[in-house]
């Protein structure tokens, strides 16, 4: 069974945060909204997106449109995009590193 999760903008991850522009590249709209009541009973507005094993409904809202729109520009500095992509680091190399 695969998990859900509710995530505000404020925590996202890059990976979401990616899922959710690939998903929606010219933002999302009130058919992407799904709408729900929380354990607190509170109605949330989210758009979902899956990874293998995760079900993420991000909640909606005027900051996750920005979020969504600046995400190239605000994790990329423009001279790092047009340099060509050598090599990634092994995965043992990437997870030593996060360590």
């Amino acid at each position: 069974m695969m998990k859900r999760i509710i995530v505000d903008y404020k925590k996202l991850t890059p990976e979401i945060l990616a899922l959710l522009v690939e998903k929606y590249p010219d933002g999302y709209d009130d058919d992407h909204v799904i709408v729900f009541k929380n354990a607190r009973n509170e109605t949330i507005e989210a758009v979902e997106v899956r990874t293998d094993d995760t079900i993420y409904l991000v909640k909606v809202s005027s900051r996750l449109v920005s979020t969504m729109a600046n995400f190239d520009e605000d994790d990329y500095a423009e001279e790092d995009l047009s340099e060509p992509i050598i090599e990634l680091p092994a995965k043992r190399e990437l997870e030593e590193e996060e360590d």
